[in-house]
């Protein structure tokens, strides 16, 4: 067998097993659906509901469809790349929530941490090791912070693991 047709088959196995985790996925938020409340106002109780909420709880997880990170990735969308290897891309966030904001994401399509597997652990350093080098060059050296947004209540809003670091001014806490 050919290096060529190998590397097919270990691409296609992937995405089969990938397609079979997020159905699990979909399958469980649809029957967990049928159970549970919406809960949208106790998320923005005593304030108003950001924009980036309000994309998460309408934002779907479609399998196989183009992000807008994926596009960004092949470079059909223009960003401003800060860094770039054969892994991942780092890029600065069109909507800055800070001074500092940038994302670093994976080549790899992982739709969200939850569905990454123990194969994505030498990946999933890696991101946090360019997040750290991109923070440093980009001046961050009194702090900054690092958020994984994971599904609908996590508020992601585009299912393709995203690395958020922002930085340039005092985070509050908590969080969220």
């Amino acid at each position: 067998m050919s290096l060529l047709a190998s590397k097919s088959i270990v691409s296609g196995l992937a995405k089969l097993r990938l397609t079979v985790k997020a159905y699990k996925y979909v399958a469980a938020v649809g029957v967990a659906a049928r159970f549970i409340q919406p809960t949208a106002a106790v998320h923005c109780t005593g304030r108003a509901c950001s924009d980036e909420v309000s994309k998460a709880q309408g934002a779907k997880f479609t399998i196989g469809e183009p992000t807008i990170f994926s596009k960004i990735i092949d470079k059909s969308i223009p960003a401003d790349i800060l860094y770039e290897d054969e892994r991942c891309l780092a890029f600065s966030d069109v909507s800055p929530q800070a001074p500092v904001h940038f994302l670093v994401i994976p080549k790899k399509i992982i739709p969200m941490l939850s569905l990454a597997d123990d194969t994505d652990e030498m990946l999933l350093g890696h991101l946090l090791v360019v997040a750290k080098d991109v923070a440093q060059k980009q001046g961050l050296e009194k702090g900054y912070r690092v958020v994984i947004n994971n599904g609908p209540d996590g508020s992601q809003s585009v299912y393709h693991l995203h690395i958020h670091v922002l930085g340039g001014r005092q985070m509050n806490w908590p969080p969220g």
